[in-house]
C-alpha cells in the first residue's frame, strides 16, 4: 500500500447531491472548515441544484455562502424523468461531469456520504481519478437499490466511517483495511442534539401548503420515499397512507419525498389528495433547514413513513415511530420503532399505539461525543493512499 505524501494543507472536497448531505453534515463542513491544515472544496451537484426538490428557504448555495464557507461549486447532470434509463443515464453523466470538476479542483481527498445514485458517480470517478475518498455512513443495510450502491461506495472508498459498531463489522468482512475503519457515530445524531436544544420558535406557515400545524398540540411527521424496486406499488401504497392518516383527523406535517425512482408517484398521489380532498389536517412540505427540521422533530409526537430519520434521529430523541414497508426493514433500530406493512388499518393501527405509547427512552445506539471533530481531523491527519487492497 503506497501512501500519498502529506501537502501542508490537505486539500478536501466534500459532495453535496440533496439537502440532507447538507443538513446532516453541517458540523462536518464547519470543523473541517477551522482547521488551518485543511483547504475545504464543497461540490454541490445532483438534485441538491433542483428548485422542485427544495425551496427558496433552502437554497444550499447561498446557506453556505451565509456561512462563510468558500470554495463552492456547482455541477449540473441530472435528467429530467423518473425511469429506470434516466435514473442509469445520470449517473453516467455524473461520472463525466465530476471527472471535470475534480480536474479542476485537483482535491488530495473527496469526501461522500450515503447511497445515493449521485454519490456513486463522484465516488467513481474519483477512484478513476486515483483520488483517495472517505466515505461517511457504510456498511448500513436497509433495503431498496440503495443498499447495493451504498456497499459499491464503500469499495470504492479508501477511508470508512461507519455510525455504528454493526456496520464496523459489516465493512471489515467485506475486506476493508481496520486500520482505516473509525466508528467515530453518526453525524446526524451530533447535529439534531446540537439543533434541537435550541429554543428559537419557528413560524412553519411561511412555507409548505395546506393546512396551518399548530406545533404546541398534536402533531405527527410523515416521510415516505420510494422503494426502487417494486415502484409498481408506490401509487397503491401512497393512497394507504394519505386515507390512513386523513381518518385519523391527526395534525401531519407531510415531506415530499427524494428524487429516487418512483419519486413522481408518490408526489403524483400527494398532489391529488391536496386538490381533491377538504377538510384534511396536513400541510405538505419541502426540506427545511437543519435547525427548523430538529425543532419540529424534537415536538412532534410520532414520525410514519420509511425514511432513516426514523430508525436514528428518532431513537436518540425518543420520538415514536411507525416504519412502513420494507425500505429500511434491515436498519439497527431500537425500541421505538414499530413496523408495519402497507396496509392502510395496520398503518392506523399502529400510529394510534406509537401515540398512545407517548415518548421513549433515548438510545446511544448511533450517538458519540465530539463525532464531526473526529472526523474533521482524521480527514486532515490520517495517511493517504490509492492502490487498496483485500484484506482477508
Amino acid at each position: 500500500m503506497k501512501n500519498i505524501k502529506k501537502n501542508k494543507k490537505r486539500k478536501i472536497c466534500f459532495v453535496i447531491t440533496s439537502f440532507i448531505h447538507y443538513s446532516r453534515n453541517l458540523l462536518v463542513l464547519e470543523e473541517l472548515k477551522k482547521r488551518k491544515d485543511v483547504d475545504l472544496h464543497i461540490v454541490i451537484g445532483g438534485t441538491a441544484l433542483l428548485s422542485k426538490y427544495t425551496s427558496k428557504y433552502t437554497q444550499i448555495k447561498t446557506l453556505l455562502e451565509e456561512a462563510n464557507f468558500k470554495n463552492l461549486y456547482e455541477v449540473h447532470f441530472n435528467l429530467e424523468g423518473d425511469t429506470e434509463t434516466v435514473k442509469a443515464k445520470t449517473v453516467g453523466l455524473g461520472i463525466v461531469e465530476f471527472t471535470n470538476i475534480f480536474n479542476n479542483i485537483k482535491p488530495d481527498a473527496v469526501l461522500v456520504r450515503g447511497d445515493r445514485f449521485e454519490v456513486l458517480s463522484a465516488a467513481t470517478a474519483a477512484s478513476y481519478m486515483n483520488i483517495p475518498i472517505a466515505h461517511i455512513e457504510g456498511g448500513d443495510v436497509s433495503g431498496t437499490l440503495d443498499e447495493a450502491v451504498r456497499h459499491s461506495i464503500t469499495k470504492l472508498a479508501h477511508i470508512h466511517f461507519p455510525t455504528n459498531e454493526e456496520s464496523k463489522k459489516r465493512i471489515l468482512k467485506m475486506g476493508e483495511n481496520k486500520k482505516y475503519i473509525f466508528n467515530f457515530g453518526s453525524p446526524d445524531i451530533e447535529m439534531i442534539d446540537k439543533m434541537s436544544k435550541s429554543k428559537r420558535v419557528f413560524d412553519i406557515s411561511k412555507t409548505g401548503s395546506g393546512t396551518d400545524i399548530n406545533l404546541k398540540d398534536t402533531f405527527i411527521i410523515v416521510m415516505y420515499h420510494p422503494v426502487t424496486t417494486d415502484v409498481k406499488a408506490l401509487s397503491k401504497n401512497t393512497r394507504n397512507l394519505l386515507n390512513a392518516v386523513y381518518e385519523m383527523g391527526v395534525q401531519t406535517l407531510w415531506f415530499w419525498p427524494n428524487v429516487d425512482l418512483g419519486s413522481e408517484e408518490i408526489s403524483h398521489e400527494m398532489r391529488m389528495f391536496s386538490d381533491k380532498v377538504s377538510g384534511h389536517k396536513i400541510r405538505f412540505m419541502r426540506y427545511l433547514q437543519p435547525e427548523q427540521f430538529s425543532h419540529v422533530l424534537k415536538n412532534a409526537n410520532c414520525m410514519v413513513g420509511n425514511s432513516s430519520a426514523g430508525i436514528k434521529e428518532c431513537s436518540y430523541l425518543g420520538i415514536p415511530v411507525v416504519n412502513i414497508g420494507s425500505r429500511q426493514g434491515k436498519r439497527l433500530r431500537v425500541k421505538n420503532v414499530v413496523d408495519v406493512s402497507e396496509n392502510k388499518e395496520k398503518i392506523k393501527k399502529a400510529i394510534e399505539k406509537q401515540l398512545s405509547n407517548g415518548t421513549y427512552k433515548s438510545s446511544n445506539i448511533y450517538y458519540k461525543k465530539n463525532t464531526s471533530k473526529n472526523i474533521a481531523k482524521t480527514l486532515a491527519t490520517v495517511n493517504l493512499y490509492v492502490q487498496k487492497s483485500f484484506a482477508d
